[in-house]
């Protein structure tokens, strides 16, 4: 079976296909499906942006397609920045910027409760989108630590752990994420999707 990962970022590419490693599916990014077209993400949750994502897609290349939307969902901003994570400080600012501007809006806030949010659409032609969704909860932090990760790790104090995101290693990260957590969602589903898409 062929799945199309909606992405160019070719470590998404390799997340997907250790996970798949055995069961017979052979991952493509959009470079391989010759899908170069801009989307514009134009929704208010992240489910609406990745169902725009795998459905447009999956309707231009004919094949399944599984795409995902994730950022960061401070509880006193309510929810922000949610799905403007990346470009919380401007279009075109930096991870740098957008954990500047968190904290300057966080600044006397005593409750810093947050959360990472993934959400996966499957979409298959001719059938119902499946979500599947991963939450990673935490508190943000008042300055930055750590020097792994991307975006707002640096800021995400896991309590249990006593560390930021941006202190782990790769794998450790990649055991607790919001995406590993979406991920081993979709995978327990794994049986019934690849009968719907064969039929």
């Amino acid at each position: 079976m062929k799945l199309v990962v909606a992405t160019h970022n070719q470590g998404k590419i390799k997340e997907f296909n250790a996970l798949f490693a055995n069961q017979g599916v052979d991952i493509l990014s959009l470079q391989d499906v010759h899908f170069h077209d801009d989307i514009e993400e134009t929704g208010e949750t992240f489910e609406e942006n990745a169902q725009i994502k795998a459905e447009t897609v999956a309707r231009a290349v004919g094949l399944p397609v599984v795409a995902d939307d994730s950022g960061l969902a401070v509880d006193a901003l309510n929810g922000a920045p949610g799905v403007y994570s990346a470009r919380y400080a401007g279009e075109h600012k930096s991870d740098d910027d957008n954990n500047a501007k968190l904290l300057k809006e966080l600044e006397g806030e005593e409750q810093r409760g947050a959360a990472f949010v993934c959400v996966l659409a499957l979409s298959i032609p001719g059938k119902s989108t499946r979500f599947y969704r991963g939450e990673c909860r935490g508190i943000i932090g008042m300055k930055e630590m750590g020097n792994h990760g991307f975006g707002y790790d640096p800021l995400f104090i896991l309590p249990d752990r006593h560390k930021t995101m941006a202190e782990l290693s790769p794998a450790e990260k990649n055991e607790i994420s919001h995406r590993s957590i979406a991920l081993q969602s979709l995978m327990s589903d794994w049986t019934s999707i690849s009968e719907e898409a064969e039929e």
